[in-house]
């Protein structure tokens, strides 16, 4: 990984369809030199893949939060199949500190944050947050 390696890899994450001619404009390359660099990048697991986000259908009474879960080790696996199952379930990150899991839900209003909640709360004490924005959002 070089400099243009890194240059190329921005401009992927802000457009992964531009074309290959495209970046090479932009970092002075030739398109099959670009075009190399990015199969080399694959080959090698810098870049593990392409993909589509799709908006999601945004209402008034959509709500987004993280709810932060505390499990005890040997309630994992059935807090996480629940995790799985839940189509409210957009994230589910395993952290440190004083909970285990924060999840990351969208909900179509407060009572079914509600539900969600109470339905963790099973595996322990939770802490919820809605997400009012996100001004920073360099999710792939």
């Amino acid at each position: 990984m070089d400099e243009l390696d890194d240059r190329i890899l921005a401009l992927l994450r802000t457009n992964a369809r531009m074309t290959a001619k495209d970046i090479a404009r932009q970092v002075s390359l030739t398109g099959p030199a670009v075009g190399e660099r990015i199969r080399r990048m694959e080959r090698e697991g810098v870049i593990e893949g392409y993909t589509v986000r799709v908006a999601r259908k945004k209402s008034a009474a959509t709500i987004d939060a993280l709810i932060s879960v505390s499990v005890t080790p040997g309630q994992q696996e059935s807090f996480l199949s629940l995790a799985q199952n839940s189509p409210a379930v957009l994230q589910c990150f395993h952290v440190t500190g004083s909970h285990s899991f924060i999840v990351r839900v969208v909900c179509e209003g407060v009572g079914e944050l509600e539900h969600i909640i109470n339905r963790f709360q099973k595996w322990g004490q939770t802490s919820s947050q809605i997400i009012l924005s996100s001004p920073v959002d360099r999710r792939v």
